[in-house]
Formats: structure tokens, sequence, C-alpha cells
């Protein structure tokens, strides 16, 4: 585990969203730079794609960075389907 500075008005977002949320605030942290993570990994997927792909993961039980437990092309091809 290592230390992160962040500022003050990030730490009270972070609090807020983490009682609200009902996680702890280290939770809620690492759920942001996850979702942020994978946003700039993936810039062509939504936040809701960005949650089927960690579910995914889950299920699989490995990393969502594994290309072997979530492949990207099944849920942009279910984003393509369904924006038509």
């Amino acid at each position: 585990m290592g230390l992160v500075k962040i500022s003050e008005q990030m730490h009270a977002n972070i609090r807020s969203a983490s009682a609200a949320l009902s996680r702890s605030i280290n939770a809620q942290a690492e759920h942001w730079m996850r979702i942020g993570m994978l946003a700039e990994l993936h810039p062509t997927l939504d936040y809701s794609q960005i949650c089927q792909m960690l579910i995914r993961a889950e299920h699989a039980g490995g990393t969502v960075l594994s290309a072997q437990t979530c492949d990207i092309s099944d849920i942009t091809e279910h984003a393509r389907v369904a924006s038509r």
C-alpha cells in the first residue's frame, strides 16, 4: 500500500461520496481511480460500459486489464447495436 497526496477539496469530495455510497474513503478513492484509468485506456466506452467491464472481470475472477478476462469488442459491439 502506498500514500497518494491529494488536495483538501478532493479529499472532501471523496469523503462525501464515500458516505453517500457506503464505501470507505479508501474504497471510494480506489473506485474513482479505477474508473478514470479505464476511461483513459478505453476512451470510446461510456461509464455504464466501463461498469459492465468491471462486473465481467469480477465474475471471471481476474483483473479488468487482462485481455483474457474481458473482451472489449463484446462491449463495444453491444454499444454499437444499442445505439441504432
